[in-house]
């Protein structure tokens, strides 16, 4: 296995697909490299790219804020990762080859980082880690055990923006975020 460095190092070098021939950087995660709470989006937009970070732009600074409510910081006690770690063109949903190829560099993130929480920003993300026909209006908030991980997924940021009538529902998650992190996590709160 590589040491975190290491594994980031060869992430920035990454052509597997075509992502790489349109990037600025590669957006490899941000945050703590010990958390024991993972959060993964689908993949950077255009602010993320250009910044080589992910959540950056408008939705960025709401999950700031969504953070601060339960006393979660991007920089102390979390880590932020991405499905795909280049821009897709046009901010479009990942392919499905893009997904595969980069979960690669996920799974080894998962597995230096030990999470024993992950949290899935949006239906892609919570697709790909939870079950393919995962059902964010259904599903999100709920916890799923997954090889002795707990997921949740919440609403994806930008859908807050773009509906904030779902700001209600992703309040409760975060207050359920909260207790599921006091319960199992010694380190985080």
């Amino acid at each position: 296995m590589k040491t975190w460095d290491e594994l980031k190092e060869a992430c920035s070098s990454c052509t597997k697909c075509e992502l790489h021939k349109t990037r600025t950087n590669v957006v490899f995660g941000v945050g703590n490299s010990t958390a024991e709470v993972l959060f993964i989006g689908e993949g950077p937009g255009e602010s993320e790219d250009l910044k080589g970070e992910p959540f950056v732009g408008r939705a960025g600074r709401l999950l700031d804020d969504m953070l601060k409510i339960i006393g979660l910081s991007r920089t102390e006690n979390i880590f932020i990762a991405n499905i795909v770690k280049c821009r897709p063109p046009g901010n479009r949903d990942p392919l499905n080859t893009e997904r595969e190829l980069c979960y690669e560099w996920l799974k080894a993130q998962i597995d230096i980082l030990k999470p024993k929480i992950i949290v899935c920003l949006g239906r892609i993300a919570a697709a790909v880690l939870i079950n393919s026909d995962f059902k964010i209006t259904q599903d999100h908030g709920k916890w799923f055990d997954i090889d002795g991980i707990n997921y949740m997924a919440l609403y994806h940021p930008a859908a807050l923006l773009r509906d904030p009538n779902k700001k209600p529902d992703t309040f409760v998650d975060l207050k359920e975020l909260e207790r599921k992190i006091r319960e199992t996590c010694k380190r985080t709160l």
